[in-house]
C-alpha cells in the first residue's frame, strides 16, 4: 500500500446536551491508503457516521472534537472555512444512505449536477452539459440526455443512488466517503452499486471510506476493516483476516449474527387461513378532460397463494414488483379482482362494515417501527389501542393485558408508560409486534420488518417471530428483499417481478434449486457463497 490519503489519530467527539457532554467517538485512529477501501463496521450508535462526518467538520455546533484528522498532510480539525471548502466536494466527496434526503426535489438532475461543477470547476455552458452527460454515463444511467430534465422522484432508488455517486465524482475526488450507500436498495441493485464503486475505484484510483453494518458488503468491497463499538475501534485488520480469524468477542458476535436455521414444521392438518386465486390488481390511468381510462398500471397479475396456521409464505422481489400491493389486497386495504378467502369466508365484495369483524384477525407490522408508532402515545396506549376499537375482552384489565403481551415479545412491562423515542429500533419493532399480537390475530402481514434493523437485532426479531408462530399458531405473509431472513423464516416462497409471480414453491427447494433466471440472479446478488439448506 502506498502513502496514506487520510490519517485519523485519537479522534474524540462529544455532543453538548442540556449542559452535559455525551461522548460519541472515543480515541479512534486509522488510515486510508491511496487506492484502498477501508470499511468502518458496527451497529447503530457505534460512532461510524460521526467519525466520517468529523473528517471534514460536518458536525453540528454542539459537537466538541479533539484529536487529529489530516488529509494530504493538512489538518482538518482546526481548518478554517476557506480551507474546508477547497477540500469538501473537490478532494473528499460523500455518498449518503438516502438519496431522496440529499437531492433537492424541486431541481432537475441537470441543475443539481451543474451547480457543483460550476462552483468547483468553473466550467460554463455546453462544457458543463457535456460533463454531466459523461458523469451519468459513467455511473450507468441509460439515455442520460433524456434524464437531464427529470426530477428525483421520477427515478428509481437505484437510479437516484447512481446520481448521488455522479455528484460525488463530479470534481474528481481523491477520497470517497460512502455512508451506508446500499442499505435502502434491493439486493440486485445493491450488487450493481457495489460493482460500480469497485469499477470506479479501479479505473480512477479512488480511495474509499465505506461505512456499513452489513458484513456481506464488507467482504465484497473492503481491503481493510475497522470494527467499531460504543465509539471505539475494537478490532482492525485486513478483511480476510477479520473474517477468517476474528479476535474480539464483539467481532465474532457480528460475524455470527446472521439469520439462520429453519422455521418449525407446519403442524399436520393445519387450518387453511388465507387463500387467493389468480388475484389481479390493476390501477387505471385516467387522462383527458373527461378522465377516460387510457390504460392500466398492472401492479399484480394472477397471483395465487395459500397460507396455513403456523406457516410462513415469504414474498420476495425488487421494489415495484407488487409484493406489498398483493399483501394489502389480501387484507382488503386496496381493491382487487379475484377470490380472496379468509378462514373459509370470501372477503372480496364485502363492504368495509362487513369486513370490520374480520379486521382483528388480520394484522400488519410495517418496515419502519418509528414511523408507524405515534410519538404522542405511551407504549401502553399504542399496544392497547386495538382493544378498544375491536372490543376484545372488555372485562379484563387493560394494563394487565398489555403487560402480558409485552412479556411475550421480550419487553419489560415496567416500560409501558414510556414513549417510542425512548426505545431502540429493535425495541420499537417489538412494540409494533405486540400491538398486532394483543388482538390474537390468525394472520400477520410482516412488511420488511427487519430491514431497518442492525444484523444482531434482526436475528433477535426473526427468533421472536419463530417462537410466537409456534406458540400461537400464527400464519405469516413475510415481505422482504433480504433473502437470508426469508430463508430463516419461510416455509414457502413466492418470487415476484413486475407484478408477475415468476416462481413459487417450497422454500428449501427454491433456495437450493432456483428455476427462473430472475430467481437465480436474486440468489447470486444476496449470497457471497451459494446458500445451503439448513
Amino acid at each position: 500500500m502506498s502513502a496514506s490519503v487520510l490519517n485519523v489519530r485519537d479522534l474524540r467527539v462529544a455532543f453538548r446536551q442540556d449542559g452535559t457532554l455525551i461522548p460519541a467517538v472515543r480515541g479512534v485512529s486509522f488510515d486510508v491508503g491511496k487506492g484502498e477501501t477501508v470499511a468502518l463496521v458496527g451497529e447503530s450508535g457505534s460512532g461510524k457516521s460521526v467519525t466520517a462526518l468529523s473528517t471534514v467538520k460536518l458536525l453540528g455546533d454542539n459537537a466538541e472534537v479533539s484529536g487529529s484528522v489530516t488529509y494530504g498532510g493538512r489538518e482538518m480539525i482546526d481548518a478554517d472555512d476557506v480551507a474546508l471548502r477547497e477540500v469538501r466536494g473537490n478532494d473528499i466527496s460523500f455518498i449518503f444512505q438516502e438519496p431522496m434526503t440529499s437531492l433537492n426535489p424541486l431541481h432537475t438532475l441537470e441543475k443539481q449536477l451543474r451547480e457543483s461543477i460550476e462552483l468547483h470547476q468553473g466550467l460554463r455552458g455546453d462544457a458543463v452539459r457535456t460533463r454531466i452527460i459523461e458523469l451519468l454515463t459513467q455511473v450507468g444511467i441509460r439515455d442520460p440526455e433524456d434524464r437531464l430534465t427529470a426530477y428525483p422522484h421520477q427515478l428509481s432508488g437505484g437510479q437516484r443512488q447512481r446520481v448521488m455517486i455522479a455528484m460525488a465524482l463530479a470534481n474528481n475526488p481523491e477520497l470517497l466517503i460512502a455512508d451506508e450507500p446500499t442499505t435502502a436498495l434491493d439486493v440486485t441493485i445493491q450488487a450493481q452499486i457495489l460493482e460500480l464503486l469497485a469499477d470506479l475505484k479501479a479505473r480512477q484510483g479512488l480511495s474509499m471510506l465505506f461505512i456499513t453494518h452489513d458484513l456481506t458488503i464488507v467482504r465484497r468491497i473492503a481491503d481493510r476493516v475497522c470494527v467499531m463499538k460504543d465509539g471505539e475501534i475494537v478490532e482492525h485488520g485486513p478483511t480476510e483476516q477479520i473474517f477468517s480469524a476474528p479476535q474480539h468477542e464483539y467481532t465474532r458476535m457480528l460475524l455470527s449474527a446472521e439469520s439462520a436455521g429453519r422455521p418449525a414444521p407446519v403442524p399436520a392438518g393445519a387450518e387453511l387461513i388465507a387463500q387467493t386465486e389468480d388475484l389481479r390488481i390493476w390501477f387505471p390511468i385516467h387522462r383527458g378532460l373527461l378522465k377516460r381510462t387510457a390504460g392500466y398500471v398492472k401492479a399484480v397479475n394472477a397471483a395465487t397463494l395459500s397460507v396455513r396456521a403456523g406457516e410462513t409464505v415469504g414474498i420476495v422481489g425488487e421494489s415495484g414488483s407488487g409484493k406489498t400491493t398483493l399483501a394489502l389486497a389480501i387484507m382488503r386495504l386496496i381493491g382487487s379482482e379475484g377470490p380472496i378467502l379468509f378462514q373459509g369466508k370470501r372477503l372480496d365484495g364485502l363492504s368495509q362494515r362487513q369486513l370490520r369483524p374480520v379486521r382483528k384477525d388480520m394484522q400488519i407490522v410495517f418496515q419502519d417501527p418509528f414511523g408507524s408508532l405515534s410519538p404522542r402515545m405511551t407504549v401502553e396506549q399504542i399496544i392497547a389501542e386495538g382493544l378498544g376499537v375491536h372490543g376484545v375482552e372488555p372485562g379484563r384489565n387493560r394494563r394487565e393485558m398489555v403487560a402480558e403481551i409485552m412479556q411475550e415479545v421480550g419487553l419489560d412491562p415496567i416500560m409501558m408508560d414510556r414513549y417510542p423515542h425512548e426505545f431502540s429500533g429493535g425495541q420499537r419493532q417489538r412494540i409494533a409486534i405486540a400491538r398486532a399480537l394483543i388482538l390474537r390475530p390468525r394472520l400477520m402481514v410482516l412488511d420488511e420488518p427487519t430491514s431497518a434493523l442492525d444484523m444482531t437485532v434482526q436475528v433477535q426479531i426473526v427468533e421472536l417471530l419463530r417462537q410466537l408462530q409456534v406458540k400461537f399458531g400464527l400464519a405469516y405473509i413475510f415481505i422482504s428483499h433480504d433473502l437470508k431472513v426469508v430463508r430463516a423464516l419461510s416455509h414457502k416462497v413466492m418470487v415476484m417481478r413486475n407484478g408477475d409471480v415468476v416462481e413459487h414453491g417450497d422454500a428449501v427447494e427454491i433456495f437450493d434449486n432456483p428455476q427462473s433466471d430472475y430467481t437465480k440472479a436474486l440468489m447470486e446478488a444476496a449470497f457471497v457463497e451459494p446458500p445451503q439448506s439448513a
